[in-house]
C-alpha cells in the first residue's frame, strides 16, 4: 500500500492491477446502447454492442484512471510539486491531468486507443468507421490543445499508456531535465525575504519587478503548501524555510535589500478584538523589529488593517514607527486601497516603507497616487448579466436620502446616483436598503409598524439606548390601529422579540448581521466588492445588473428580479483570487473553503506591486527586466 500527501494531492493506492479491476454488471448499465453517434457533422449507425461491450464501455473512466494514479505516485516519489489542472485561478485547455504551476508545465497521461497510439495497427472489431473517426477528432484536438498551451507560454508533456506502465520514472526524468534547463535567476536585481509569506501576495509582484527571494517564513502549513507548489516546486528546495519568525534571527545572507511581510493583523482589525498589543499576534511587531535590526535590510514594506490607523491604537502604530526610526530608519506610512489600483475591492491596508538612513536615498521615496483605472465585478466574477448601466440617471439628494444624507456613507456611494448594492438591514433604511418585513409575506399595517419602530428606536425619549425597545403603550401613540395580535403576528414571521419589561425590538438588530445570512448584494457592474476576510463576509453578488429611472423601481426590480428568484451566490475563491490581484495561472489549495481564508488574509498583489515599484525605484535598484504583460496586469 502506498500512502503520500505531498504536492497538494493526496494520494492511497495500491498499484495491483487485481484491485482495480471491478466485476461487470452487465444488468444495470448507466446509459442506454446507442445505435446513432455523431462525430462533428458527421453521423454513423452503429452495430448494436453486446450488453458485455456496452458495460465493459460504461466501466472506462475519464479520470482517476490506472495510468493517471501511476504518474501521480512517480511525481511524488520524484519530489515534484503538483497539482490538477482545476485547482488554476482561470482554466487552461484541454483539462491536463496534471500541473505544475511554478514551471508552467502541463502533463497529459493518453490512453494508447482513445489517442491513437500507432492507429494503422488498431484492430476495430466493429463499426470501424465510427471509431476512426473518433480517435480522428481525438487526435486533432489533442494537437489543438497542445498549440493553445504553447502559445500561452505552457510547456506540454503527453506521455502514453504503455509508456507510464512501463516504466513511469523515464517519463518523469524527462520533465527534470526540461525544468534543469530553465534559466536561473542570477540577472535577479534585488533579493528579498518574505516574513508572514501566506500564499505569497508579496512575492508575485516582487519576483515580477526583477525580486530574489531568499528565505520565506509561514507557520500555516496549508499557506506553506500553496506557497512552496506556486513558487518553489519541489518538496526540497535551496530556498529557506524559517518557519515561525518568533525563532528567526541572524539570516545567513552577507546583505539583503527589501525584509516584506503582513503582519498578522487580527488583534488591530475592527472585524477582530481589537485586543492590540494585548493579542500575542500584535506583539508579532516586536518580532519584526528583532529581525529588521539582525539584519539590517536596505529596506522594508509591512502591511496592516487600517484599525492600526484608528484614535485608540495611534500610540502603538507611533511605538512600532518610532522603534524602527531607532533602528536607523526613514520611515513613512499611509492607507491605500486596493480599488484605487485597478481592482474591484473596497479594501484599506495601512503600508509602513523604511529606508536606512545611511542610504543617499533614504527619504526619497514616496507613496504612489491612486491609477487611472476602475474595474468591475463583472469583469472578475462568471456567470453574471450586465445591461447598459453605463449612463447612469442622476437624481436630486432629497429624491435619494430625504432631508438628512446617512453618515455611515462611504466614498463609493455617490450623492445622485442609485447604490450598486444592496443592504439587509431592520435598523437602517435607504433607497437600497431591504428589511425583514419586505422579504417576508407581511401586511400594510405590519410594515407600518416595523418602519415606526424603526424611526423612533433611537430617539431619547424612549430611552437611552442607541437603539430602544418600544413598549406596547408607545406604539399604540404612534399606531393607534394596532392591536397585540399585529406584533404577535411580527413575532411569529421573527420579525419582532419582545424584551421583557421593555417592549418590542427587531431580531435582525445588528447592522452588520444582516438577515437571513446576507448582509450585502452587490450588483455585477459594481466597482467594489466588500473587504475580503479571513473568517469569510456575509456578502453576495448578483447574477444580473437592474437599472431604473426611480429609487421606489430600483428596490421593487431588486426584489422581484434578484431576490424572488434567488439570483445571487457568494463569490468562488477563484474570484477571491481574483479580487486579490492573484494571476491566472496561480494555483490555489483544493479545499474551497481553506482557500477562502487564505485570500481572505491576503495582500492586493496590485498595491503591494506600486508601492514596491516606488520604493524601488527611490532606490534605483529597481529591475528594467520586467516583462510588459507583467506590468499591464498589475499596473
Amino acid at each position: 500500500m502506498s500512502s503520500r500527501n505531498e504536492g497538494m494531492v493526496k494520494v492511497d493506492i495500491n498499484i495491483e492491477k487485481s484491485d482495480l479491476q471491478d466485476e461487470l454488471d452487465l444488468s444495470n448499465l448507466a446509459y442506454p446502447r446507442r445505435t446513432h453517434r455523431a462525430i462533428g457533422n458527421e453521423k454513423f449507425d452503429l452495430t448494436e454492442p453486446s450488453i458485455v461491450a456496452s458495460a465493459t464501455m460504461q466501466k472506462i473512466k475519464s479520470s482517476g484512471t490506472l495510468i493517471e494514479k501511476l504518474f501521480e505516485v512517480a511525481l511524488q516519489d520524484s519530489g515534484i510539486l503538483f497539482c490538477k489542472s482545476d485547482q488554476l485561478v482561470d482554466p487552461v485547455p484541454g483539462k491536463p491531468n496534471f500541473i505544475l504551476p511554478k514551471f508552467k508545465v502541463a502533463i497529459f497521461c493518453d490512453g494508447d486507443f482513445w489517442h491513437g497510439y500507432d492507429l494503422a495497427k488498431q484492430k476495430f472489431k466493429n463499426n470501424r468507421e465510427f471509431w476512426k473517426a473518433k480517435i480522428d477528432r481525438n487526435i486533432a484536438r489533442d494537437a489543438e490543445v497542445r498549440t493553445a498551451l504553447h502559445e500561452s507560454g505552457w510547456k506540454v508533456f503527453r506521455f502514453w499508456e504503455h509508456e507510464i506502465k512501463a516504466n513511469a520514472e523515464i517519463c518523469i526524468n524527462k520533465i527534470r531535465d526540461f525544468i534543469s534547463k530553465i534559466p536561473s535567476e542570477s540577472s535577479k536585481q534585488f533579493t528579498f525575504v518574505d516574513l508572514f509569506s501566506g500564499v505569497g501576495g508579496f512575492r508575485i509582484p516582487l519576483e515580477e519587478l526583477g525580486g530574489k527571494c531568499l528565505a520565506f517564513a509561514e507557520i500555516d502549513k496549508p499557506a506553506s503548501d500553496v506557497y512552496k507548489l506556486n513558487f518553489l516546486g519541489f518538496t526540497q528546495s535551496d530556498e529557506l524555510e524559517l518557519g515561525s519568525v518568533r525563532d528567526v534571527g541572524k539570516l545567513p545572507f552577507d546583505e539583503i535589500d527589501l525584509i516584506v511581510g503582513g503582519v498578522p493583523c487580527q488583534s488591530w482589525s475592527v472585524a477582530g478584538k481589537m485586543k492590540g498589543f494585548d493579542d500575542p499576534r500584535g506583539q508579532l511587531w516586536f518580532d519584526t523589529l528583532r529581525i529588521v535590526e539582525s539584519n539590517l535590510p536596505k529596506a522594508f514594506i509591512f502591511e496592516n488593517v487600517k484599525g492600526l490607523l484608528e484614535p485608540r491604537n495611534r500610540a502603538n502604530l507611533n511605538l512600532i514607527v518610532s522603534g524602527f526610526e531607532k533602528l536607523g530608519y526613514y520611515v513613512r506610512y499611509d492607507l491605500m486601497n486596493s480599488y484605487d489600483f485597478g481592482l474591484p475591492q473596497n479594501r484599506d491596508r495601512i503600508f509602513i516603507v523604511g529606508i536606512r538612513q545611511d542610504l543617499p536615498v533614504s527619504n526619497a521615496f514616496r507613496f504612489p497616487g491612486p491609477l487611472d483605472k476602475n474595474s468591475f465585478l463583472s469583469d472578475i466574477i462568471e456567470g453574471v448579466e450586465v445591461g447598459n448601466t453605463a449612463d447612469k440617471p442622476r437624481f436630486d439628494k432629497r429624491d435619494l436620502f430625504g432631508t438628512k444624507v446617512p453618515m455611515s456613507r462611504n466614498r463609493f456611494q455617490k450623492l445622485d446616483e442609485l447604490n450598486d448594492f444592496f443592504v439587509f438591514c431592520d435598523t437602517r433604511n435607504g433607497h437600497s436598503t431591504i428589511h425583514s418585513w419586505d422579504i417576508v409575506r407581511t401586511s400594510r399595517l405590519e410594515k407600518e409598524i416595523c418602519l415606526s419602530i424603526l424611526s423612533n428606536r433611537r430617539k431619547k425619549k424612549y430611552g437611552a439606548q442607541d437603539g430602544n425597545p418600544l413598549s406596547f403603550v408607545a406604539l399604540k401613540e404612534l399606531l393607534p390601529q394596532i392591536k397585540q395580535s399585529d406584533l404577535d403576528g411580527l413575532i411569529a414571521k421573527k420579525i419582532l422579540r419582545l424584551v421583557k419589561g421593555k417592549g418590542y425590538e427587531f431580531v435582525n438588530s445588528k447592522n452588520s448581521s444582516g438577515i437571513n445570512g446576507i448582509y450585502r448584494i452587490y450588483l455585477p457592474h459594481s466597482n467594489i466588492f466588500s473587504t475580503l476576510t479571513a473568517t469569510g463576509t456575509r456578502d453576495m453578488v448578483a447574477l444580473r445588473s437592474i437599472d431604473a429611472s426611480t429609487p421606489e423601481e430600483y428596490r421593487k426590480k431588486f426584489l422581484s428580479e434578484i431576490m424572488k428568484p434567488k439570483a445571487f451566490r457568494k463569490i468562488s475563491s477563484k474570484e477571491a483570487a481574483k479580487l486579490q490581484g492573484f494571476p491566472p495561472t496561480f494555483a490555489i489549495h483544493k479545499d474551497d473553503k481553506l482557500a477562502q481564508k487564505q485570500f481572505g488574509n491576503a495582500v492586493s498583489t496590485c498595491v503591494v506591486f506600486h508601492v514596491a515599484k516606488s520604493l524601488l525605484d527611490s532606490l534605483e535598484f529597481c529591475s528594467e527586466k520586467a516583462s510588459i504583460s507583467d506590468l499591464k496586469r498589475l499596473s
